[in-house]
């Protein structure tokens, strides 16, 4: 086996593995900070069957390959697992193998596969739940003053992405509270507000309004596909998390790309 193939391969099974856990956030973290229970935690207790509430054996618990083996159905009670579990973990291989295709094996890949994993459970949490917790929006502005302090991101300085947190966290205050004045209602999340901040932190200042224009134009064709397709009101409220997590996904790859463009596969 070649070293490179051993590589992608390493590379497939901890993706795999990292939107295993993704599974594991999206739907225990909306319950620790909804609905907050002693000993309910990421970690406890362990996985188990919702419906049967077996606890799942370690041989089961194989990203992916579990789920086919299993036809999709829980070992003890034979009632049906949902396909979003292996799906999510699908989607996080596709988006890591993606990515290492486009980037280098360097610094700027981790740093986007970071990204990456925080934007896919942050938006699923909020397609659910409508929620953008802190845990996580947080600490992926932390990540990304980081990365730029330490010179993994290009196109931009510490400064720039200090800027760019505080710059985003208040242009959509600023957004919230015009719509508040004009429309005499809520629709912009302070969660949102954070979201923004830390894709500000990642992208620096300057794209910012760029990246307000995708995600709008994102969720307009969004709501509208609600509408043609299940008769969505278009007066419901809809999730904006997504939108600026996809928005600023393609903003970052764009940087990324076009900084190292494709030279290690030369």
């Amino acid at each position: 086996m070649s070293y490179d193939l051993l590589c992608w391969l390493l590379l497939a099974a901890a993706a795999l593995c990292v939107g295993s856990f993704l599974n594991v956030v999206i739907y225990r973290l909306p319950l620790m900070v909804l609905q907050p229970q002693p000993g309910f935690s990421l970690l406890q207790p362990r996985s188990h069957c919702p419906r049967c509430k077996t606890p799942v054996r370690a041989g089961d618990c194989v990203p992916l390959l579990s789920w086919l083996w299993l036809r999709g159905r829980c070992r003890s009670c034979r009632r049906s697992i949902s396909w979003r579990y292996p799906a999510i973990e699908l989607a996080t291989l596709a988006i890591s193998l993606l990515l290492a295709w486009l980037l280098p094996w360097n610094g700027a890949l981790l740093a986007a596969l970071m990204m990456s994993g925080f934007l896919l459970a942050l938006s699923l949490i909020d397609l659910r739940v409508q929620l953008l917790p802190d845990a996580l929006t947080l600490p992926l502005l932390w990540l990304g003053l980081l990365f730029h302090a330490w010179g993994v991101l290009p196109r931009s300085s510490p400064a720039q992405a200090i800027l760019g947190a505080a710059g985003g966290y208040l242009l959509f205050r600023l957004l919230a509270s015009a719509w508040r004045v004009f429309r005499h209602r809520e629709a912009l999340g302070g969660g949102d507000a954070r979201l923004l901040a830390a894709l500000g932190a990642w992208l620096g200042w300057q794209p910012l309004p760029l990246l307000l224009l995708l995600a709008a134009c994102m969720g307009l064709i969004a709501a509208l596909l609600a509408r043609l397709s299940m008769q969505r009101p278009l007066s419901l409220p809809l999730p904006f998390g997504p939108c600026l997590a996809l928005a600023g996904e393609t903003l970052l790859l764009e940087q990324l790309t076009s900084c190292f463009g494709w030279l290690h596969f030369a």
